[in-house]
């Protein structure tokens, strides 16, 4: 490891040096640990005694190998403080953990699994001009065992990529699988970043899964945490008896979320957080990252009014060139609900250098409207065009996400106003309007089969609900849709360029109709859309022919037009909250 670039905030591979190698017939431990007074080691290994790790290199880091000791066994280091006292710490760059509310690490050779993913590796790309849609997912409630349990990440993965195929996405999100001690937390609390979480089975087994998911053309994205970590004693809370990781000040040091915030201006930090994002990048393949809170980085506390923190900014510009540098294809995607500038444009050209970010302006505001009831709508009516008047500035990507599930805000199908019967029709209407307008995709899970019941991380999604008509034809409208996405190169391949998108109808306030073009190179597709809640009358001018893709209404999909109904583009009845979708020359 460059140790001048430690300090400076310049490695992304200290996993390779610090943590707990293989090392012929034993194993090589190392710690980063500058104040403590001394540091020992205790395993299985050592029949729980101390083993005395000795100071090396400049004397900041601590250091043993120890002859011998298997996969999977266990262990953590005792860091003495200056005081005479000592706190026993699992290792915060070691590649496994217990299961909570045990703590101690584990043993893991990242070595025992080869991949057999090359042919993916190879041709990955970034997406711009190619379709994305992304099936956010929290792996342990999205399917378990019939006595509750979680499937491991091996057992889970053929049932898993038989359903994604099917469902017509092509890209797979994990909420974190970093270690975490508390499952409400979600993984968004780490004590493990280095460490798949035990949850679900060891790091070999998340490999599997993940060179699988490649074998079948699926890519892989987790979620990254680099704002905050959790305040357990035994992780990186005053690490070495110090404010090691963290602000000394709790003012700035203590999170809304009540954990602890990153010290972003530290090199030591920046080293740490910069590796972690290679070493899920590197040693498990993930296709990119998602970076959570990123506002929280860029101003103090998330709040613009307290001003931007140029060691954070500096930070994620460091972070992100350096992972596009040694991981080009690595895909980097940011959320950010606030009006930070270049967010997405490359570091070399003023910006942060994310590939994506998630558009918070078009989630608020489309949601909003579909709350809305019909007779206010027309009032509301430009809060699904107001979304193209800054859409050009980044490169987004459109997220109806786990947050919009969750605490209170009801799921996505139960945001739609009415009763009942009413949400199901303008569900479709409302996935129809989001993958016609430019942007790459991401829905969590659940939302497929228009679930009703707010997500919960202690149990798996309400998959029974498929045996009642309304949702099955709702599941069925979704696959449709989906795959038509993934087929239809209009939808995406300029959907960041001027000429890919065209409203043909955005000021139709009294009958709340709208009207879209997308094109490609190859194709031309409109969509036109009824969200007021009675019939409507309509023609579409300046095509010479039109092929009916898709009717929201259809029969099949638990609507009343016959799916054999022959459409033309004069003079087409648009029954309330339905949508059509034509190819067009």
């Amino acid at each position: 490891m460059d140790f001048y670039g430690f300090y400076t905030g310049k490695v992304f591979d200290a996993y390779e040096y610090l943590g707990a190698h293989r090392a012929g017939e034993g194993w090589i431990f190392r710690v980063f640990a500058p104040s403590a007074a001394r540091v020992t080691l205790l395993g299985e290994f050592t029949d729980w005694i101390e083993y005395e790790m000795n100071r090396v290199n400049d004397g900041n880091f601590f250091e043993v190998y120890v002859d011998h000791g298997k996969d999977g066994e266990k262990y953590f280091h005792r860091i003495y403080n200056r005081s005479g006292g000592y706190t026993d710490h699992c290792d915060i760059y070691g590649f496994g953990m217990e299961l909570r509310p045990d703590h101690n690490s584990v043993l893991r050779d990242l070595n025992s699994y080869r991949f057999n993913d090359g042919k993916w590796l190879v041709a990955r790309s970034d997406c711009r001009d190619k379709p994305l849609n992304i099936y956010e997912m929290h792996l342990g409630s999205w399917c378990r065992k019939e006595d509750n349990s979680w499937y491991r990440y091996d057992e889970i993965a053929d049932s898993l990529i038989s359903y994604v195929k099917e469902a017509g996405y092509n890209y797979i999100e994990f909420l974190p699988l970093s270690e975490h001690p508390c499952d409400e937390s979600w993984g968004y609390q780490n004590t493990g970043f280095f460490s798949p979480t035990a949850r679900y089975g060891t790091a070999a087994q998340l490999m599997e899964l993940i060179d699988k998911l490649h074998q079948n053309n699926i890519g892989v994205i987790m979620d990254f945490v680099p704002v905050h970590f959790a305040i357990d004693a035994y992780g990186l809370r005053n690490y070495d008896g110090t404010a090691l990781y963290e602000y000394p000040n709790n003012a700035v040091g203590v999170s809304e979320w009540g954990s602890c915030n990153f010290m972003h201006s530290r090199g030591e930090v920046r080293s740490f957080l910069q590796s972690c994002a290679c070493y899920w990048l590197k040693e498990f393949h993930f296709d990119g990252i998602r970076m959570d809170a990123i506002s929280r980085i860029i101003y103090w506390q998330g709040e613009e009014a307290r001003g931007v923190n140029g060691n954070g900014v500096d930070f994620i510009k460091t972070m992100n060139k350096g992972i596009k540098e040694r991981i080009p294809h690595a895909l980097l995607f940011a959320e950010d609900s606030t009006n930070f500038q270049n967010v997405t444009k490359p570091v070399d050209w003023g910006g942060l250098g994310y590939d994506y970010k998630w558009d918070m302006g078009f989630m608020n505001d489309t949601l909003n409207f579909f709350r809305t009831a019909p007779e206010y709508r027309s009032d509301n009516y430009h809060k699904l065009t107001f979304s193209m008047m800054y859409y050009y500035n980044e490169s987004y990507i459109l997220p109806f996400s786990h947050d919009e599930n969750v605490h209170g805000k009801a799921t996505i199908l139960q945001k739609m106003n009415g009763q009942y019967d009413d949400k199901f029709p303008q569900g479709k209407a409302l996935y129809l309007y989001m993958y016609m307008h430019p942007g790459k995709k991401l829905n969590f899970m659940g939302g497929e089969i228009g679930q009703l019941r707010e997500w919960d991380e202690s149990r798996e999604q309400d998959w029974d609900i498929l045996k009642y008509p309304k949702h099955d034809s709702f599941n069925v409208f979704m696959k449709t849709l989906n795959k038509l996405y993934l087929t239809h190169s209009a939808f995406y391949e300029q959907d960041y360029r001027n000429d890919g998108f065209r409203w043909l109808d955005c000021d139709n306030t009294a009958n709340c109709i709208y009207a879209i073009e997308r094109k490609s190179s190859k194709e031309t597709l409109i969509a036109v859309l009824n969200l007021g809640d009675t019939e409507k009358e309509y023609s579409v001018e300046g095509y010479k022919k039109s092929k009916l893709l898709l009717h929201t209404d259809w029969n099949k999909f638990g609507g009343d037009t016959p799916d054999n109904c022959k459409f033309g583009l004069t003079e087409f009845t648009l029954p309330k909250f339905s949508g059509v979708l034509l190819q067009v020359e």
